[in-house]
């Protein structure tokens, strides 16, 4: 026998996800007229939004209307890491750029843990702030991300709004930087000075934005004709100190047979650095360096660091546009990355 609607809702209440899929617009646009936000919305949306509802009977959350008509002037940044140069920097450059626009941010740490951000969204999805912006880097391995979507799902349904900066493992807005054809690039730029001996340093962690520098390096490198062996690609700790203790566990003979080093950050390269120093070589003189991310720190480093620059100021700016826009219809953007050729790499 055919259910009628009338008995489905005894089970559930209609929400505003029901109302979106009803009228064929999305939830954002749903929120924004019935949750009373002053972003404008197309009359023909707006009709068939109101008439979606009144099918259903669908009832409007008090607190989603408050979020919808703009009186939350906070943004949520839920982020890899703090203690990292690159996500402080990151956080710092989103920061300023919400500061801009009048709104403040709360910042929440998930330590590379689904199972901590999961929590910590659901404990923001509470809060009500204006948007949500998930940064970091999602996972290689597949990890259940089903109970997240649906988290932030019902968040959007309130009115409020979802990106990701620097990862692509979720179904929402997405604001990257070309992690793979900055490091292709750096790799073509640093065979042309003649390096044809490499070590690797990935991420013991399995990072997808990590892993797609590992793979545009390899690229890069081929491209001029120089192959990588598989042993010369390791993946120690996704830390400095990670960094470190790899160059120091290498056996002589290895570290003989290499020309330059690259690490996926540049707080890795600095521990490359570090380990290859403790072992009394010197760079450039012994082996030449390089990282990625650019961070601010480096201006201190002598010698000065060959590296990817990202720019975290525009990837910012996209990224609080997105959680503020009244536009429901964008694309995935994708901020370059481009290789910077420094000391670190004089040349062979």
């Amino acid at each position: 026998m055919t259910e009628t609607h009338s008995e489905t809702s005894l089970r559930r209440p209609v929400t505003l996800d029901d109302v979106a899929r009803h009228a064929g617009v999305s939830q954002p646009t749903a929120s924004r007229v019935l949750n009373g936000s002053t972003r404008k919305v197309n009359d023909a949306f707006r009709e068939r939004v109101l008439a979606a509802a009144s099918e259903l009977g669908y009832t409007a959350n008090l607190s989603a209307q408050a979020v919808a008509r703009g009186s939350s002037r906070t943004i949520a940044l839920v982020i890899s890491g703090i203690s990292d140069p690159y996500f402080s920097a990151m956080a710092a450059a989103i920061m300023r750029q919400a500061e801009s626009v009048g709104l403040r941010v709360s910042i929440a740490v998930t330590d590379r843990r689904s199972d901590r951000e999961l929590d910590l969204v659901r404990e923001i999805r509470g809060q009500q702030p204006l948007a949500i912006i998930l940064a970091g880097t999602g996972f290689l391995a597949p990890h259940p991300v089903d109970a997240l979507v649906e988290e932030l799902r019902r968040y959007e349904e309130t009115g409020g709004r979802v990106v990701l900066v620097s990862r692509s493992d979720l179904p929402f807005e997405t604001v990257a930087f070309d992690n793979y054809e900055g490091a292709r690039q750096l790799a073509r730029g640093v065979a042309g000075l003649g390096y044809r001996s490499y070590l690797l340093l990935g991420s013991g962690t399995a990072l997808l934005g990590m892993q797609q520098r590992i793979d545009g390096f390899v690229q890069g490198l081929a491209d001029e004709g120089v192959q990588v062996a598989a042993d010369r690609i390791i993946y120690p700790e996704f830390s400095w100190d990670g960094a470190r203790r790899a160059i120091e566990s290498l056996d002589a003979s290895t570290l003989r047979d290499v020309e330059l080093v690259f690490a996926i950050t540049d707080d890795m390269a600095l521990g490359a650095i570090a380990g290859l120093r403790s072992r009394g070589l010197s760079i450039p003189g012994d082996i030449a360096v390089a990282g990625f991310d650019d961070i601010t720190t480096l201006r201190d480093i002598v010698p000065s660091l060959t590296t990817v620059h990202v720019a975290l100021d525009a990837v910012a700016e996209e990224a609080i546009y997105r959680a503020t826009t009244d536009d429901d219809v964008l694309t995935r953007k994708t901020v370059p990355a481009y290789p910077v050729l420094r000391e670190s790499t004089p040349g062979v």
